[in-house]
């Protein structure tokens, strides 16, 4: 049997590659490698996809949160709310505007935040709310839209996995005051490197982000602020746009493949699926179960004993995210404890993302199945040993 990637990037390209290589090398003959027409296009286009108004390009997903969070002035003394179970760049980001992450714990059948628990987290020093699409699943946005709206708040969309989305009908990074995507090539709509961009209806929040990137500048050699330089590529740009036009067909594939996997792995006991909330239209970046726990019965990790037993087997399955950001290192100052946002902590130690992308072929699939319950015997068997 053939190993099976967590993501086969090659297969894309052999879809596009004809147009990105004209592309490419149309940007390479050109001399303009920065800026210009070019990425002012693909911004154009990308905020007609999302729906609003205003898409300011930057180098990367990181990035595009810390101009959002710079763009409103959110800074040193000041709180944001965010979920702990997701990439560190959520909270990494808080932290570099001199904020501070407030971590409030996870719904279990979404792994995006939990809602019910946003308002207790509010006090006078909160200044937003970035709720994480996580896995291409769109989070709650009425609800925190409410919230937000009673409150005060602004809200930040981190959508950085969840390129065409959708809650209630609009697309993710439409709903919040500014959204945040990230270009990585593991992405929906991936760049041939790293990307990102804001997008906002907002123009002064926009003016705001493109000063801000523009290292604090509007006119050139004139600096109102510490800004930083984060510019998109003008090649990554021109292949943005190609594959822009492709993202609803490859999000469609996605959704046939997550559909696949629903019916294949149904009758498996053991495994809790994702499934779409009610309200959204997710885009399937990762098909993440939930491998339960088995800690009454034994003294290691029951889902990274799966795993490591899959990738013998060929099946590149992957674990995002081990350990959930209240309890890394870098935020042992804040103070939270093991136990304390116990959804999120049993999260990390059960979930395991299968591969996921739009041209995975049944039979593929199908070996990812045997596998996953060849390995589930395995384990079961140690246990029973044991």
């Amino acid at each position: 049997m053939n190993n099976i990637p967590p993501l086969d990037l090659t297969k894309q390209y052999e879809t596009i590659g004809e147009e990105v290589n004209t592309a490419v090398l149309e940007v390479l003959a050109s001399g303009r490698y920065i800026g210009g027409p070019v990425v002012q296009s693909f911004e154009q286009q990308f905020a007609n996809y999302i729906g609003v108004s205003e898409s300011v390009s930057c180098n990367s997903g990181t990035d595009s949160l810390y101009l959002a969070l710079r763009s409103l002035n959110i800074g040193p003394g000041d709180e944001v709310i965010t979920t702990p179970f997701t990439f560190i760049a959520t909270a990494e980001v808080i932290s570099a505007v001199g904020a501070t992450p407030v971590f409030v714990d996870i719904n279990a059948d979404t792994f995006n935040i939990d809602v019910n628990l946003i308002e207790a987290a509010i006090n006078s020093r909160t200044r937003a709310i970035i709720p994480v699409h996580l896995f291409g699943q769109p989070a709650p946005m009425s609800e925190i839209m409410a919230i937000a709206a009673k409150q005060g708040l602004m809200v930040i969309e981190d959508c950085a996995q969840a390129a065409g989305a959708r809650w209630d009908g609009k697309r993710v990074g439409s709903i919040g005051h500014i959204g945040c995507f990230s270009f990585f090539p593991t992405k929906n709509l991936g760049a041939f490197g790293d990307g990102g961009a804001c997008t906002t209806s907002l123009p002064e929040i926009a003016a705001n982000m493109r000063m801000l990137k523009e290292h604090g500048s509007r006119k050139r050699y004139h600096h109102e602020v510490t800004g930083i330089n984060s510019r998109l590529d003008v090649i990554q740009a021109a292949i943005l746009q190609i594959k822009l036009r492709y993202l609803d067909f490859w999000n469609e594939g996605r959704a046939k493949v997550a559909t696949r996997y629903q019916e294949l792995l149904s009758s498996i006991p053991g495994l809790i699926l994702p499934q779409e909330p009610a309200g959204g239209q997710g885009v399937w970046n990762q098909y993440t179960i939930r491998v339960k726990s088995q800690e009454d019965k034994c003294k290691f990790n029951y889902r990274d004993v799966v795993r490591d037993k899959l990738h013998e087997k060929g099946v590149m399955a992957m674990v995002y995210y081990p350990l959930a950001l209240h309890l890394q290192e870098v935020y042992e100052k804040l103070g939270y404890v093991s136990g304390q946002l116990p959804i999120a902590e049993q999260a990390a130690n059960q979930v395991l993302s299968l591969p996921m992308f739009p041209e995975l072929t049944q039979e593929q699939q199908e070996q990812v199945v045997y596998s996953l319950k060849d390995c589930l015997a395995e384990v079961n068997q140690i246990l029973g040993d044991g």
